[in-house]
């Protein structure tokens, strides 16, 4: 398969990985969750080219993951906002997050430490169970067939447990 159809996989990873599966796509969501919109902000932050960037960015406004906002007629610019669709994806930015700051500091610390505005406290990014609100490992869950998957076919890869 090449890279540009697994987005047609029937795999929720997979299509997820036809948006966002590349370094500089989840780079500009990190910098959008920390209030930066501006093309201009965005390339002298991650000195990526022009091109990738516009690239990049048109790409996420045709996923629904940002929308352009003009904010200047003339020349017309716009920013770049995180739709609904967009502010979903900060659980993954925070996970990716979580597990750099622990296997990948060098010894250093979180470049950044996270404090939840309702009680004031640094916090760490947990997964749990929705209905019990249990904490959630690898070990803990076993896929099973949902509605998408179609009659015949096989879930991909081997169980959580593996």
């Amino acid at each position: 398969m090449k890279w540009e159809n697994v987005g047609e996989m029937n795999c929720s990873v997979a299509r997820s990985l036809s948006i966002l599966g590349d370094r500089w796509t989840l780079l500009i969501l990190r910098n959008a969750f920390l209030a930066m919109r501006r093309f201009d902000d965005f390339q002298a932050s991650l000195g990526v080219t022009r091109h990738v960037l516009a690239e990049r960015l048109n790409r996420l406004v045709e996923a629904d993951v940002l929308k352009k906002v003009p904010y200047q007629d003339n020349p017309p610019r716009f920013e770049y906002r995180l739709t609904e669709k967009g502010r979903d994806l900060y659980p993954v930015l925070l996970a990716l997050t979580s597990w750099g700051d622990k296997w990948l500091d060098e010894g250093r610390g979180a470049p950044l430490e996270y404090v939840h505005k309702d009680c004031g406290r640094k916090f760490r990014p947990t997964m749990v169970c929705s209905e019990c609100k249990e904490a959630v490992t690898p070990h803990d869950v076993m896929p099973v067939a949902g509605p998408g998957l179609a009659p015949g076919e096989k879930k991909s890869g081997r169980s959580a447990r593996s």
